[in-house]
């Protein structure tokens, strides 16, 4: 391993650190660990029964999920939904959904460690992902995280706000 890849490993935050850094950071913010994923939902109160997701770190491989090989030691990725025009500015169009247990055609390497991509699986839904990301680029995509953490709060609020009776008053 080239010692650039060295120190990148050694800067790296563990999922630990991150979630943590998340929950200090924005309001309202739930972390859920199941099937070897942690969700960041956004649910104040509990008043939904998981809220809404804004960010998930995965630490293994899944059925339909292989791409980044998530089975090396200690690797995990940094899942992140992007508002639509954030995509398309960082990396184009959308591509296609992928067929079951396949990827994205987009070109990049998704076992790449501490690189801003497009999720291998979800990007058709704006989706994007780092691997062990340092804190550098942690710092880099706080804006990102940032942005999804405010639409899951919007979404949030719609599912919340007090609907109208139905009938007349």
């Amino acid at each position: 391993m080239a010692e650039s890849g060295i120190n990148q490993q050694l800067a790296s935050m563990t999922p630990a650190d991150f979630t943590d850094e998340i929950c200090r950071r924005f309001a309202g913010v739930v972390p859920k660990a199941s099937w070897g994923e942690t969700a960041l939902f956004y649910n104040p109160g509990q008043l939904l029964a998981h809220g809404v997701y804004f960010c998930t770190l995965k630490q293994h491989d899944g059925d339909n999920d292989k791409a980044s090989a998530l089975n090396r030691t200690g690797v995990f990725r940094v899942a992140i939904g992007l508002a639509p025009a954030s995509y398309v500015k960082l990396f184009g169009a959308k591509p296609a959904r992928p067929l079951k247990g396949g990827c994205v055609a987009t070109g990049h390497d998704f076992t790449a460690l501490n690189v801003l991509m497009p999720h291998p699986v979800y990007a058709w839904m704006g989706w994007a992902q780092v691997l062990n990301p340092s804190r550098e680029r942690f710092d880099e995509i706080l804006s990102l995280i940032a942005e999804a953490h405010a639409q899951a709060v919007d979404k949030f609020n719609k599912k919340t706000a007090v609907k109208p009776a139905k009938g007349g008053a």
